[in-house]
């Protein structure tokens, strides 16, 4: 399935999306952002950035966000499916603020608005200052999420939609995605807080696919990997040169000033 940024444009208007034209980034994400991708095994994850009109921003409702899906909400997503989550830039700055992993990726993936029009600026202005979303505080995030997919690793989230992978666990005797996905989370935590960034896609993609194909090795030997890393990880929490947390003024100054030059741009 391609996945140019006009093919996103397409995807995002036809799932109904209200504002197309006021989108200030996408990407692909999910496995083919990490370089884990296996075959064709994957459903297309789209995400994006968005500055909502100014009635939905300064009025009494807000428009924060868009989730859309062609597996819709029972169905377990295969790989011709396509998921949509985009984030009002507010919403946006506010996960990636708290050190929300997702998040975070947006300021790594490059630009995939052309740098010259009204929405290209906009999106230049927030990756020229990503680094006052950097913290200390970050690695509590990366720690959360990989433990939300440990708890898929050893079955305590139950199964279904955003439970265990039964069709992982019959074939390699345990989910290998979710496993792949720990150790992913474990290693982005602990290089965004030593240097302050995300390599994308992963260094470790090698290992990532050799988790996820079960070549790896046991559940055991996933854990135990997992459990060195979530030392490591709060090693670097406690060495790490960077603030403890966001600096909310500086964010607050920096959305208010893309928001107001994109509608003075209108």
């Amino acid at each position: 399935m391609k996945s140019d940024t006009g093919t996103l444009d397409q995807h995002i208007r036809s799932a109904g999306f209200p504002y197309p034209d006021s989108i200030i980034h996408t990407f692909v994400g999910g496995s083919a952002l990490h370089g884990a991708k296996v075959s064709h095994t994957d459903d297309l994850d789209i995400y994006g950035v968005f500055i909502e009109p100014p009635a939905e921003s300064l009025g009494i409702t807000r428009y924060e966000h868009f989730v859309w899906s062609t597996a819709g909400n029972e169905r377990r997503n295969g790989p011709d499916d396509v998921d949509i989550c985009l984030y009002s830039l507010r919403k946006w700055a506010t996960l990636a603020a708290k050190g929300n992993p997702t998040a975070l990726h947006f300021l790594f993936t490059g630009a995939s608005v052309a740098a010259d029009s009204r929405n290209g600026k906009a999106w230049q202005e927030v990756s020229r200052s990503g680094r006052i979303f950097v913290s200390r505080q970050a690695a509590m995030a990366f720690q959360g999420f990989a433990n939300d997919q440990l708890a898929r690793l050893i079955g305590s989230k139950g199964n279904g939609k955003h439970g265990q992978r039964p069709e992982y666990i019959g074939k390699f005797g345990y989910d290998t995605k979710a496993a792949m996905h720990v150790i992913r989370l474990l290693n982005e935590g602990i290089e965004f807080i030593e240097t302050g960034a995300i390599t994308l896609p992963r260094p470790e993609r090698d290992l990532l696919i050799s988790i996820r194909t079960g070549d790896y090795g046991s559940l055991d030997k996933v854990t135990d990997l997992a459990n060195r890393l979530f030392t490591r990880l709060e090693a670097a929490r406690q060495s790490s040169t960077f603030p403890e947390d966001v600096d909310r003024s500086l964010v607050n100054h920096l959305v208010a000033s893309v928001y107001l030059d994109f509608y003075r741009a209108q």
